[in-house]
Parts: structure tokens; sequence; C-alpha cells
């Protein structure tokens, strides 16, 4: 396991307000989702529910059935039991109103029942989906997450999981109510009455043009509404994490501005979605008012022509209001489906990702140690690489590292070294070549088996929330308490964790705050140290110690570094002397290549540099 997470690049594409690069899909919030990959993602959220599902469906069908039994009772009661009872013959009326009492009863209690059921469906889908997201987002590569923002991913599994729950919760129940009303009032209106039934079911076309209509234009402004609101919770995660330079460097007012604009655009795409459905609703109101006053009209004047009797009329009128009513709701449905579709698009797309850094279809083991020390040879074998987002950073690469010696890389800023180093680790393939360890590519290593091997302490030392020693036992989670003090003792962080007030079980909070960078620094350093691997990258890993505690850490890596292979990317010169070897890297090449000594001794780059921090020293 890895003894501390890299630190993540700054991102320059965080704000998904501004105008999109074609040419790179991160640079939108809608991940490119190949065909058919959102239905098949509901389908698999859907596949092991499917018994809970038949369930809900019999359980709103018989609710269904007993709230649609009750006009039909009406029709019999005013032409039927009414009559029977002026002729003193109570039980046809008496059976109505027990058969009515007994409906909505039954209805109430299938109701209930569906609620129930379907809520506990649609939470454990929901879970299921988080879940995915979760474990997925971990199970990308890292250049995903250098141009894949955190706030995007928070929006992803909190405001889009949400409008999926509104719909499971809500809006399916509408649609399936609405459905089931227009099959079953429109053929118990065809059987009371040909004539009602038809004009009922005729008066639909318009309503279906208004669907119609207001599934294109709501689609869209949902589609924005989506993208507005991760927009803003990007800029509200980028400021929260930033907030020491925000402060160090007065960014309160330009931030305050810039997320006044992105919330203003959220506000006036939320207020799109409402207008889009006032005008749903006022047009099917004016469709399903306007019919149902035709029919009454109409129905009244055969009634007074005897060609319809009047509990048929009055069980038609009730059915009709019925049948408009959810209407409404159908809108509230397609309010809850476009929003849905918005955000299940955009979590299929980040589902359809897949990892640039794949685990091997057929891994292999790395070879027994000969010897007993740990460390294992690294070959660069004709390597080639270069980021997504610029031109090559490596041209042709080779370099061998025996097994046990520690190298020491350095260089200016671009060079190249940090770019070794995650090679190194597997965090990217190279685009052309190998990297190989004892003779494995690093390609055909299982991830569980490279990060035994290999470990990687970066310039930010990420703790997270829990103890010192919870923290430090990342390295090895199954480290006795004896073990993770050890490590502590050989790095030389024992002192500073004694004095804090809960000693090895002192909580350093949200990104271990309460303590200091050197500090946080020791930490990362002990956990590499129990994690005891062949390989240990220390990509400028001593720069946030101040003079001090960079000396107690280059006193404790002779300890922690002998018989390993290590590679230490180091800014400060003073990390060279405990190297075997010195590449000095240019452009992506290694321009000087020695044991320190004698790079010291020559008139090379190296020689400059050195004297360089010299001088600065006295």
């Amino acid at each position: 396991m890895t003894a501390t997470t890299a630190s993540t690049p700054a991102v320059t594409d965080d704000d998904p307000s501004r105008p999109a690069d074609a040419g790179d899909p991160f640079d939108r919030d809608v991940l490119p989702t190949p065909p058919g990959a959102t239905a098949a993602l509901l389908r698999s959220l859907l596949a092991p529910l499917r018994a809970r599902v038949a369930l809900t469906t019999l359980l709103l069908l018989l609710q269904q059935a007993a709230v649609q039994a009750g006009p039909l009772l009406v029709a019999y009661a005013i032409d039927t039991a009414v009559p029977a009872f002026r002729d003193d013959r109570h039980g046809p009326l008496v059976a109505v109103a027990v058969g009515y009492l007994l409906c909505a009863l039954a209805s109430g209690i299938l109701q209930f029942a569906f609620v129930e059921t379907s809520a506990r469906v649609s939470q454990d889908g929901l879970l299921d989906l988080r879940g995915r997201i979760f474990r997925h987002a971990q199970a990308l590569s890292v250049d995903f997450h250098e141009r894949y923002t955190s706030g995007r991913l928070i929006s992803r599994s909190t405001t889009d999981v949400e409008s999926l729950r509104e719909l499971l919760e809500e809006g399916l129940q509408e649609l399936v109510t609405v459905v089931l009303s227009f099959v079953s009032i429109a053929a118990l209106l065809l059987w009371l009455d040909l004539g009602l039934g038809a004009v009922a079911v005729a008066s639909f076309v318009p309503l279906y043009a208004l669907v119609r209509l207001y599934r294109r234009r709501a689609g869209r402004v949902f589609g924005e509404r989506s993208t507005a609101i991760a927009a803003v919770i990007v800029k509200f995660v980028e400021t929260m994490n930033g907030i020491r330079p925000v402060r160090a460097f007065r960014r309160e007012a330009a931030n305050d501005a810039e997320f006044a604009g992105l919330n203003a655009r959220h506000a006036r795409t939320n207020g799109d979605t409402l207008l889009e459905m006032a005008r749903y609703v006022v047009g099917s109101r004016l469709v399903a008012n306007t019919a149902v006053a035709g029919i009454v009209l109409w129905g009244a004047h055969r009634v007074a022509s005897g060609s319809l009797e009047l509990g048929v009329l009055a069980a038609a009128v009730l059915y009709l209001r019925r049948l408009y009513d959810p209407i409404d709701r159908l809108g509230m449905f397609l309010n809850s489906y476009q929003s849905a579709a918005a955000s299940l698009e955009k979590i299929a797309g980040l589902l359809a990702q897949t990892p640039s850094v794949p685990e091997p279809a057929r891994p292999r083991e790395l070879p027994p140690l000969t010897t007993e020390f740990p460390g294992r040879e690294v070959v660069f074998d004709g390597v080639r690489f270069g980021y997504r987002t610029g031109g090559e950073v490596l041209p042709r690469f080779d370099l061998t590292l025996p097994a046990g010696q520690t190298v020491a890389v350095v260089g200016s800023t671009g060079a190249g070294k940090s770019t070794l180093a995650k090679l190194l680790a597997r965090f990217y393939d190279p685009s052309d070549g190998r990297v190989l360890l004892d003779g494995v590519d690093l390609r055909e290593l299982a991830m569980p088996e490279l990060r035994r091997g290999v470990v990687m302490v970066t310039q930010e030392a990420f703790l997270f929330s829990g103890t010192v020693a919870d923290n430090i036992a990342i390295g090895r989670p199954d480290a006795t308490r004896e073990e993770i003090e050890a490590a502590a003792k050989a790095i030389g962080a024992d002192e500073f964790i004694s004095a804090l007030p809960d000693g090895y079980d002192t909580d350093v909070r949200k990104r271990g705050g309460r303590i200091s960078a050197g500090q946080r620094q020791l930490v990362a350093f002990a956990r590499a140290l129990l994690a005891d691997p062949a390989v240990l990258i220390l990509d400028e890993a001593t720069s946030s110690l101040d003079i001090p505690g960079e000396r107690a850490v280059q006193r404790a890596m002779s300890t922690v570094l002998r018989g390993r292979t290590a590679v230490v990317i180091a800014h400060r010169l003073s990390t060279v002397e405990i190297a075997d070897r010195v590449l000095v890297m240019e452009h992506g090449r290694i321009v000087e290549d020695g044991r320190p000594a004698e790079l010291i001794a020559g008139t090379g780059r190296f020689a400059n540099l050195h004297r360089a921090w010299r001088d600065s020293l006295a």
C-alpha cells in the first residue's frame, strides 16, 4: 500500500463557467457518454431490485383499482341504489356505502405499503450508486483527477444523486399513477358511454403536444441548471481548500464577485426551469378545463333528452376530474425526469471513464529478493512520455538504477524530475518504452503488488482526519502499535508526537492542520518506513522542513534508505549528500551522471549549482 498520497498538481480548468475548449472534454461538465451507457447504468441499478420493483408495481395497481372503483359505486348508487332505497330496499345503498368505505380503507393501506416499499427500493439503489461513484473515482488514474475537479465529483455524488432520489421516490409514482389513471379511466369512460369516452380521449391530443414541447424545452434548461450547480460547488470547494492563500492575498472580494456571478447563473437557470414548468401547467389546465366544460354541457343536454343516465354523467364527471388532475402531477414528473436525466447522463459519463493506468489482464509477481536487503533494480528502457495538455516531457529516456542504490535527481523546474518519479510510481504509463522493476514491466504488476514494492513520499504530506497512529499505519494497516512507534522513532518523529496532548492518539484533524508542515512530513516518512518498500521515491520530500527538521530527517534517512533503491528528487542540495549517485536533468534528458564528490569537483552544471548553494549559506 502506498505510504502517502500523491500531491495533486494545480488544475487550471476548475471553473466550468468559462468557455469550454471543444478539444478537451474535461473542460466541460458533461464527460463523453458512450451510446447506451445511461440506459445500461439504470438497468444495472434496477437489476438487483427487480423483485421489489415488481412488488411496488403490484401495490400501486391494487391501490389504483381501489381508487377508481369509487365513481362506479357513485354511478350505481344514483341510478340503482337510491331508487331501490325509495322502494324500501336498503340493501343496495348499504352495500354501496360499505364498498366505498372498504375501497377508501384499502387505498390508504396500499398507498402506505407502496410508499414504504418504494422508498426502500430507491434508497438501496442510490446507496449502490453512491458507492459506485466513490469506488470508481478512487480507481481512476491520477491524470483524471488532475483534470476533473473534486468539486465536480462532489456534485456528481450529491446534487445529481439527489435529483435521482426525487425521481425515484416521487416522480415514478406520479408517472405510474398518471399512466394507470389514463388507461383505466379511458377504458371505464368508453365502457360507460362511448361518446363521452371518445371526446375525453381526443382531448389528450393537445395535452400530448404540450408534453412533447415541455420535454424538449425543459431538457435543455435542466442540463444548464445541473452545470450551473456544479460550477457553484467547484468554486466553493476550491475557495475553502485554498482559504490560507485567499486570506493571505486578500482574495475575498474577488472570490465574492466570481461566486456571485456563478450563483446568479444558477439562479437564472433555476428560474428558467420554473418558467417552463409554469407554461406547461397553465397550458395543460386550460386544455383540461375546456374539455371538462364541453363534456359536462354535452352530457347535461343528453341527460335532459333522456339519452344518458344522470348517474353515468356524474361518474363520467368524477372520472374526468381524476383524469385531468394528474396532468399537473405529470408536469412534476417531467420536471423530476428532466433533472434526473441530465444528472444520470453526467454520472454515466463519469462511470464510463476508464483508468489510463489499467490493471494487467494477467498480472505477474516480482521475483523473490536474492539478498537480505529489500532493494530492487529499476530500469527505464526507451521511455517516452508527454502529458495530454502539453508537449513531450521525456524524449527517449534510458536509465538503470542498481538495487540498493540511492540516486539524487536535480535540475531546473520543468526538467522532468517529478515526471520520472510519477512514471516509477506508475501514476502514469509511458507512451513508449518500459519501466522495469527487477526485469518485470510495471504494467504487468497488479496494483497491490506494485504498491508494496514502490512507495512515494511527496512534497505535500497529506494526512487524513484521525490520530497520528492511524496516519502512520496507512503504510501497513496490519501493523502493531509497537511497530508504528518504532517507525516513528527511527525517523525522528517520536519526540514531537510524544509532546502532543494525546501522543500517538492525538487527532490531527482535517489535512493534519493540528500539526506543522514539517511535522506532517515526518509522519509521512514514518508511514513510508513502516510500509517497508523495495523502492522509495522522495519527491522534494524535505522541502517543507526547517533546518533542524531537515537535519533530523537526514540523520534518519541513512537508516530508512539502507539497502533500498531510492530516488530522491531534490531542490535543496543538502539532501544530495546522502546519495550514492547524482543525476542532473535538463529538458527531459540526463546531462550529468556521477557520484556527488566527482560532480562537485568538476566544472559542470552540478558543480555550479553546488557552488551557488554553498555561497547562499555563507
